[in-house]
């Protein structure tokens, strides 16, 4: 005999299918046109179903915006967190950078660094989505300051260095190369972004002390 899932284990596991299908869709457009942009309307249109559709799915647009975030999260956690969690000290600080280059140089969303173009659209803005964007950078300038702080405890890392200014200026030039690539279409501001950061790395390691 055949075991089935059940029925409504198949809808549900379809109804997630398709949830995550929109949220890519959704995250895609918003890099471009922001999360203010991005309406029931239109990611209905662009997707082909219908508004009661999507209706089904997010409740509100705000509870859209704030799906289309934690997308982004899990997104920014798979191409640039994970692939450096086996490493240590600053070869993990490295591979962290470069995974964060790689990922905003338009290889993960056509408008480049979402939640550089997320944040500065949400910084003045009181409310949920603010507060997590908020929340979700926090943690990405705490994961920089924390692993620079390691590669100092592994005294792979000069003494005399601040860990959380490192972290500051590693994230300044990232949002500056994707301010330039985004308004200029700079080709080369993130290699110059990726030069500038590799040579300040460089610069604090013990190895060059």
């Amino acid at each position: 005999m055949k075991m089935r899932p059940p029925k409504t284990k198949v809808k549900r596991t379809r109804g997630l299918k398709t949830r995550d299908s929109i949220l890519r869709t959704a995250v895609s457009i918003a890099s471009v046109e922001g999360l203010e942009g991005l309406t029931i309307g239109k990611l209905a249109t662009e997707l082909g179903i219908s508004k009661s559709g999507l209706f089904a799915h997010f409740g509100s647009k705000e509870e859209l915006q704030l799906a289309v975030v934690d997308t982004a999260r899990q997104l920014f956690i798979e191409r640039v967190i994970f692939p450096a969690q086996d490493e240590k000290g600053m070869k993990r600080l490295r591979t962290l950078y470069e995974n964060w280059i790689s990922y905003a140089d338009g290889k993960t969303f056509p408008g480049g660094c979402f939640f550089s173009a997320v944040s500065l659209e949400f910084d003045d803005r009181p409310g949920k989505v603010r507060d997590q964007v908020m929340l979700l950078m926090k943690s990405w300038l705490g994961k920089l300051e924390h692993t620079a702080r390691a590669a100092q405890e592994a005294n792979e890392m000069r003494k005399d260095v601040d860990p959380h200014q490192l972290a500051f200026e590693m994230h300044a030039l990232a949002t500056a190369a994707n301010w330039s690539s985004r308004l200029f279409k700079d080709k080369t501001a993130f290699r110059t972004a990726r030069n500038a950061v590799l040579q300040r790395l460089e610069q604090v390691s013990t190895k060059n002390s």
